[in-house]
C-alpha cells in the first residue's frame, strides 16, 4: 500500500513540475510561440505542401519545395521591414 501512495506521489509531483515550468512565461512569450507556430503551419499548408503536391518527379518536388524557402524568406522579410516601418513611425510620432 505504501508504493502505492509513493507512485501517486511521485507523479502529482511529476505533473506539478510540468506546469510549473510554464509559469514563467509571460503572455508575451506565449503568445509570440503560438503565433510562429500558426505561421509555420500556414506556411507548410498554403505554400510548402502545394508545391510540393505540384510536380510528379521527385527532384522537382524536392527543388520546388526548396524554392518556397525563398518565398518564405521574403515573407519574413516584408514582415520585419513592415515591423520596422511601425517602430520607426511610433518613435518619430512619441518624439514630436
Amino acid at each position: 500500500m505504501a508504493a502505492k501512495r509513493r507512485r501517486r506521489r511521485a507523479g502529482a509531483k511529476r505533473r506539478q513540475t510540468m506546469v510549473d515550468g510554464l509559469k514563467h512565461l509571460s503572455v508575451t512569450e506565449i503568445t509570440l510561440g503560438v503565433t510562429a507556430a500558426v505561421s509555420a503551419v500556414a506556411f507548410l499548408v498554403f505554400i510548402a505542401a502545394p508545391a510540393w503536391q505540384s510536380y510528379g518527379r521527385l527532384w522537382e518536388r524536392v527543388a520546388a519545395g526548396f524554392l518556397s524557402l525563398y518565398v518564405g524568406a521574403a515573407l519574413l522579410g516584408v514582415g520585419i521591414a513592415a515591423g520596422v516601418g511601425v517602430i520607426a513611425l511610433y518613435v518619430t510620432i512619441a518624439s514630436s
